[in-house]
C-alpha cells in the first residue's frame, strides 16, 4: 500500500496559497482560504493535513493534493450497481432452473464478491492515484494495485510551461480538465488529468514557477 497518507511531523504552519515563503496565518484564517479543505476524499486540498509521501524533504510544504474529480467514478459505480442486480434477474428469468441443487447460491455469492472486488479496485485507483504540488517540486503518484505504483517527479525549476483544457459539457459544468506541465526533467511531461479546478492548478504552478525564477 502506498506510504503516501500518514502524519507529517513537520511543522504544518499554513501560509499562502501561491507564495509558501511568506509569513504564516492562523489557522482561522487558513481554513477560510478559497479551495482549502480537511475532508480526506477530497479531489481538490489545499494545504491538506496529516498528507505525507516517502521522499518528502524537511522544508518541502505540500499546497496541492489533487485526485481526479469524483465525477469520473459515476461510471464504474453504477457498472457496480447494475452487477449487483444481475443474479436477481438471472432468477427472475430462470437462468439457474437447469443447474443442480446449490449451485446457484454458489454462482451468487462468488458472483457478488467479483463485484466487491471490481468495486474496490476502481475505488482505491482512485483514491491512491494522486497528484501533489509543492513549494518544490510536482509529484504524480501512478498506483496500479496494493504491491506497486509508480512516482514521478520534477523540480519547479525544471518546469517550462504549464496549460489546461476543459473540453465537454460535463467538465465545463462541474469544472474539472487535463493540466499538462511540461519539463526539462527527465519525464518531459507530467499529465494531471481529469483533476477539479484546472485553471486554479495552473496558475498556482505558474506563480510558483515566477517565485522560484525571482528567487535564482
Amino acid at each position: 500500500m502506498p506510504d503516501i497518507f500518514v502524519s507529517d511531523p513537520v511543522d504544518k504552519t499554513p501560509q499562502d496559497p501561491v507564495l509558501p515563503e511568506q509569513d504564516p496565518k492562523t489557522e482561522a484564517q487558513k481554513s477560510s482560504l478559497p479551495g482549502h479543505t480537511h475532508k480526506r476524499f477530497s479531489a481538490f486540498s489545499l494545504y491538506p493535513d496529516d498528507v505525507d509521501f516517502e521522499t518528502k524533504e524537511p522544508e518541502e510544504k505540500i499546497i496541492l493534493l489533487l485526485r481526479q474529480h469524483p465525477i469520473v467514478n459515476l461510471k464504474w459505480i453504477l457498472i457496480a450497481i447494475v452487477m449487483f442486480f444481475v443474479p436477481s434477474i438471472a432468477r427472475a428469468f430462470g437462468v439457474f432452473l437447469t443447474l443442480p441443487m446449490g449451485f446457484d447460491l454458489v454462482i451468487t455469492l462468488a458472483w457478488y464478491l467479483f463485484t466487491m472486488a471490481y468495486a474496490l479496485e476502481n475505488f482505491l485507483s482512485w483514491y491512491f492515484n494522486v497528484y501533489f504540488v509543492t513549494s518544490l517540486r510536482v509529484i504524480d503518484v501512478d498506483f496500479y494495485n496494493l504491491i506497486y505504483k509508480e512516482v514521478s517527479d520534477a523540480n519547479i525549476s525544471k518546469i517550462q510551461d504549464v496549460s489546461y483544457n476543459m473540453g465537454g459539457v460535463a467538465r465545463a459544468i462541474f469544472d474539472y480538465g487535463n493540466v499538462f506541465i511540461q519539463t526539462a526533467a527527465e519525464v518531459s511531461e507530467f499529465d494531471f488529468l481529469a483533476v477539479p479546478n484546472p485553471a486554479k492548478v495552473a496558475k498556482i504552478i505558474e506563480d510558483l514557477m515566477s517565485k522560484r525564477e525571482g528567487d535564482l
